[in-house]
């Protein structure tokens, strides 16, 4: 019998006005959603429609590390290679986590998938495709900082239909020693050979973390995507 896995707990920022989006974004390996956090008061200055939500990884044995307990969406069971394999039931594991708290913004707090953005770094980017590709929604956008694509070998055999209309912000430092850049750019690649709309940034310089100048540009992306709702009163 599959257990299910327990309810994740969150950082929640409320949207300080008319909450009509969410950003849902997924921090990295040994990081928390308090990391990210601060990300999320200057969205909530930027947009103040939008509610923002930072999932807490639990933790987990971490194969690398000798089996200790880490932060983490899924195990690392070596040094970062693409060909490696991957732990699946992990990611697939999270995956489900992060759908339910999609489902209840979608049906408890009535926000539409089409105004909902998931993003996430490193591992939280590879969970965030993970989980927007294979929904049966079409999201706002997707944000993948610094990652690479899950299951890479076998993704697009699994990918839905609707995901292939949602937008995706790639965002990449070419000084990445953690996640290299050429994961990203081959990452990118696949997704356009799919036909997917891939906006793909390069941060000169930057290793593996966010610069204010990448932060900027999800702003933007945030804008375009999950832009203030303008409703028109008709005159009488």
């Amino acid at each position: 019998m599959t257990s299910i896995p327990p309810k994740l707990t969150a950082i929640v920022q409320d949207a300080p006005g008319k909450h009509t989006a969410t950003v849902i974004f997924m921090h990295g390996f040994g990081d928390s959603g308090a990391g990210w956090a601060p990300v999320g008061e200057h969205i909530s200055r930027y947009a103040p429609h939008v509610k923002t939500v930072f999932p807490n990884a639990p933790a987990i044995p971490i194969a690398v590390n000798g089996g200790m307990l880490m932060p983490a969406w899924y195990d690392i069971r070596g040094s970062l290679n693409q060909d490696q394999a991957q732990d699946e039931e992990g990611m697939l594991r999270s995956r489900q986590q992060i759908m339910e708290i999609v489902r209840e913004e979608i049906e408890v707090h009535g926000v539409p998938a089409n105004r909902i953005v998931l993003g996430g770094f490193s591992q939280g980017c590879v969970l965030a495709l993970l989980t927007g590709l294979m929904a049966e929604y079409n999201f706002a956008g997707l944000v993948a900082l610094s990652g690479y694509m899950p299951m890479h070998t076998k993704i697009m055999d699994m990918v839905s239909e609707a995901s292939k209309k949602t937008p995706i912000f790639w965002g990449h430092g070419d000084a990445d020693q953690m996640v290299r850049y050429e994961y990203g750019q081959q990452s990118v690649e696949l997704l356009e050979k799919h036909k997917y709309n891939v906006e793909f940034k390069t941060y000169h310089n930057m290793g593996h973390s966010a610069s204010n100048e990448e932060l900027r540009d999800m702003l933007e992306f945030f804008r375009r995507t999950i832009p203030a709702e303008v409703h028109l009163v008709a005159k009488v």
